[in-house]
C-alpha cells in the first residue's frame, strides 16, 4: 500500500491536525531523510499554508490543537507542539503547551527547524495596497521602472503576468516584460482583480 493510502485509512479522510474534509495533502514533517507514516501526515490546504508560514496564523483555527496533541502519532505531535509555541501568547495555547508532553528524541525533533523559537508573524509578498501576492498572479506597475543591465523601460500600468515569488525577498517577485524576465519590488506593482 503506498504511503498517501495509509496515511488516509490513518486519518479516516480528515486532516489529522483540524479533522477537515477538504483536499487533503501528505506532509513530510521536516526535517526527515525518509518518508515514513510516523513523520509525515494529512493535512488540509488551509493547515499547510499556515503551517508553512505561506498565510496569515488564524488563532482561532488552531484551538483544534487542543485535541490533536493528545495523538499518538510522531508527526502529528509535532507539528502540534510546534504550532502551540507559534500561538504561545495564547492563554490556551500556552495552557496547552504546558500539559503536551513530548519524549527526548521527539523534543529534539520538534526543535530541530528552529521553528518553535518563531512569534506567530508571517512575512508575505504584498503589494503597494497591502494584498497578498501568490505565484501566478497578475500585476499592475504602478510606476515606470528602468530595468538595470538593459534598455528596457516598464512603463506605468504595464501589466505583468504569471509573477513568481522571490522566496528569501518578501519584497521581490519575479516576471516577464516584452520576453525579459526581471525582478520587480513589490511595492511598485499593484494585484490586479
Amino acid at each position: 500500500m503506498k504511503l498517501n493510502e495509509l496515511l488516509l485509512q490513518r486519518s479516516e479522510n480528515k486532516c489529522e491536525l483540524c479533522q477537515a474534509t477538504e483536499p487533503l495533502n501528505v506532509y513530510e514533517v521536516p526535517p526527515q531523510s525518509s518518508s515514513d507514516q510516523d513523520n509525515c501526515i494529512m493535512i488540509c490546504d488551509t493547515c499547510q499554508l499556515q503551517v508553512e508560514k505561506k498565510a496569515e496564523l488564524n488563532s482561532e483555527h488552531w484551538r483544534c490543537l487542543s485535541d490533536s496533541m493528545w495523538s499518538e502519532i510522531p508527526g502529528v505531535q509535532i507539528v502540534s507542539w510546534r504550532m502551540l509555541n507559534r500561538l504561545k501568547s495564547e492563554s490556551w495555547a500556552a495552557d496547552n503547551l504546558d500539559m503536551i508532553y513530548l519524549n527526548d528524541e521527539a523534543l529534539a525533533w520538534a526543535k530541530a527547524t528552529g521553528d518553535h523559537d518563531n512569534d506567530a508573524a508571517v512575512e508575505l509578498h504584498r503589494d503597494c495596497n497591502n494584498a497578498t501576492l501568490q505565484n501566478g498572479d497578475a500585476v499592475v506597475l504602478i510606476k515606470s521602472l528602468d530595468v538595470k543591465g538593459s534598455t528596457l523601460n516598464a512603463k506605468m500600468g504595464t501589466v505583468v503576468k504569471n509573477i513568481r515569488l522571490v522566496e528569501d525577498n518578501t519584497e521581490q517577485i519575479e516576471g516577464k516584460i516584452e520576453g525579459q524576465l526581471i525582478v520587480i519590488l513589490t511595492k511598485y506593482v499593484r494585484k490586479q482583480s
